[in-house]
């Protein structure tokens, strides 16, 4: 009866699955098929027997029974199955299996592991089971992955990972990478850049090399709540030996000194003795001085130290202004982020305007000219304030100004050019923020409408330009000097064009797009070095773009909008990489458009912004 009587590890009879049809057997392994399953059949699965397995090949090495290998580490020997070893461990695999000396010794050294670890590992081969502490994680772990034991492995790091706090994670990252633990060694960077603030005034922080402070402080991931915090771990960390002095420079360069208060850098670095003793340091405090008071040429002196942490709530986003789009005149003012591809909108504009100039002074913008739905020229002047998202009216200009180029320089805005209802401009003003008014200055050599103006080095350059009546494009680059109160001319462009953007790179002036009655819109960019007074041409972009946007994130440029043809208006943005010469399309606008402004603008992640309530639609403007 008992030996009828089902056991219990036995499953039961079910209804039978649909049998597979069995796969011919190949030459190589005759009996590889499979006879289809009868009706009355059932498959039969012992549920203990890997763990019976397991438990006898373990009796058998507690008894020393057909062991054919022994461990010998440390002094102490464990003897073993090679099966056993090889069937779970490739590193043991590969020493049986081939011709290594190994494979035929019946004493087999193991060397650079705990003795005790290996004991640990065995016993784990013939169990499936090991017990980790605080106290042999690291060791085991150094051992599993000598054999090559990633399950042990695996669970030693998913061990520590549990176990890291403030005062641990410094040593368990650089231990994760001495032993190639990637996702460890991941998962802890991120434990102390997330608690750099409590981390830093660990035992283990202030122990790290140069090499490994400045990796940690060099992220823009380090969660801090101001750049002074850095300073002040780096000082915690030079202080804890007097040999770290000769590394402080290097170290000191990662630190964001162009984002501490001033008042800071003047009452606490300055007066540092170590600070005072080097030149590089020297250096690197003027480097900051000269970002906080030439707030115009900010977008000159990017670096990385000028990047804004991402913890600290400051996002650089590209603000689009106005423009307009088969014909109807845009009010619409929005902004860009391009770390996060997303797009919000903030205050509209009092007004529908297109072929206007936008500049940006540290957090400040100006809106200057421009043509009113109606197609009569404006001489209005509005200011932006980002902290209230409102636009507020000042001084308009001397001449009303449609198409005209506007740039932002040494503090004062320059308007150029553009057209004034009847006939196209030389003439040039200049608009003081402190006193609110605007002043002409010296004309230009020849009038233009829809110049590229950009200032660099505290000097005003103009590019191409319309100068007949077709709207022809024109090579000509002027240059205007506020200190001598002239104009000169530098070298030509290399494609003549009106209707382009322009901007500033890494001191260097880049021109993209445009128009020229030969060639119409084009895809064509051209860089200016004003060091060696030459243009050369720099790979095109994917489309062909007249009046677009354009600015400069974190190093890349943003071209947005433009006009591909006559009546087709872009909605995308494409993105140029200096360093690999090549464009990619990035994003789209929320609404296609040309002829509209655009300038980078450092702004806190949680602004929100939105047309006021009562105001008019964006798009309710017909143009001319």
């Amino acid at each position: 009866m008992d030996a009828m009587a089902a056991p219990s590890s036995v499953t039961a009879p079910q209804a039978p699955a649909p049998a597979a049809t069995p796969s011919s057997p190949s030459p190589e392994d005759p009996g590889s098929a499979l006879a289809p399953l009868d009706s009355e059949d059932y498959v039969f699965v012992e549920a203990r027997h890997p763990n019976r397995v397991l438990e006898g090949l373990n009796s058998l090495r507690l008894n020393n029974a057909f062991c054919d290998v022994v461990l010998c580490c440390g002094g102490q020997e464990f003897p073993c199955h090679r099966i056993v070893l090889a069937s779970f461990s490739s590193y043991f695999q590969a020493m049986f299996s081939t011709d290594l000396m190994e494979s035929r010794q019946e004493r087999v050294s193991i060397s650079g592991v705990e003795p005790q670890m290996i004991g640990v590992l065995v016993s784990y081969a013939y169990t499936a089971e090991v017990v980790i502490t605080r106290a042999n994680v690291q060791a085991l772990l150094a051992a599993a992955n000598l054999l090559d034991i990633m399950a042990v492995r695996e669970a030693c790091c998913t061990f520590m990972e549990r176990q890291m706090d403030e005062m641990n994670c410094v040593g368990i990252h650089c231990f994760a990478e001495a032993h190639s633990c990637r996702e460890l060694e991941r998962r802890s960077l991120e434990y102390i850049l997330q608690h750099f603030s409590t981390v830093c005034r660990q035992e283990e922080f202030l122990s790290l090399s140069a090499d490994k402070l400045t990796e940690i402080i060099a992220s823009d991931h380090l969660n801090v709540p101001k750049e002074e915090t850095v300073f002040e771990a780096v000082m915690l960390w030079l202080e804890k030996s007097a040999s770290r002095r000769q590394s402080f420079e290097k170290v000191l360069e990662h630190v964001r000194l162009p984002l501490i208060s001033p008042y800071y850098i003047h009452d606490v670095i300055e007066s540092l003795g170590v600070v005072r003793e080097s030149l590089q340091c020297q250096r690197l405090i003027s480097e900051a001085k000269d970002y906080m008071l030439l707030q115009d040429r900010r977008g000159e002196l990017f670096g990385p130290r000028t990047r804004p942490r991402r913890s600290t709530g400051t996002a650089e986003v590209i603000v689009t202004v106005g423009g307009e789009d088969d014909k109807v005149v845009l009010r619409s003012v929005e902004s860009f982020d391009p770390v996060t591809a997303q797009w919000k909108s903030l205050a509209c504009l009092p007004f529908a305007v297109s072929k206007h100039g936008l500049v940006v002074s540290g957090s400040t913008l100006y809106l200057a000219g421009g043509e009113f739905p109606d197609g009569s020229a404006s001489r209005e002047m509005w200011r932006y304030d980002p902290c209230f998202d409102s636009w507020l009216e000042m001084a308009p200009m001397n001449v009303a100004r449609s198409e005209l180029g506007l740039a932002m320089l040494d503090g004062f805005v320059f308007a150029v050019g553009g057209w004034e209802g009847h006939s196209r401009l030389d003439s040039v003003e200049c608009y003081d923020p402190h006193t609110n008014t605007w002043y002409f200055v010296e004309s230009m050599k020849m009038a233009v409408t829809s110049p590229a103006v950009v200032a660099l080095d505290g000097l005003l350059y103009v590019t191409g330009g319309a100068v007949l009546e077709d709207g022809d494009g024109m090579d000509l680059a002027q240059v205007y000097n506020p200190k001598l109160c002239s104009w000169t001319e530098v070298a030509p462009m290399q494609i003549a064009r009106s209707g382009s953007a322009a901007c500033i790179l890494k001191g260097k002036i880049y021109v993209i797009g445009g128009w020229h009655a030969s060639t119409e819109n084009t895809d064509k960019v051209e860089c200016y070095d004003p060091k060696t007074n030459q243009w050369t041409m720099c790979a095109p972009m994917k489309e062909r773009r007249y009046r677009p946007g354009v600015a400069v994130v974190d190093g890349r440029i943003y071209v947005l909008g433009g006009e591909e043809g006559w009546d087709r208006y872009h909605d995308t943005i494409e993105r140029y990489c200096e360093e690999a010469d090549a464009w990619e399309i990035v994003g789209e606008m929320p609404t296609s458009r040309s002829w509209l402004s655009c300038v980078s603008l450092q702004v806190r992640k949680d602004a929100r912004g939105a047309c006021r309530p009562g105001m008019a639609s964006d798009r309710e403007f017909p143009a001319n």
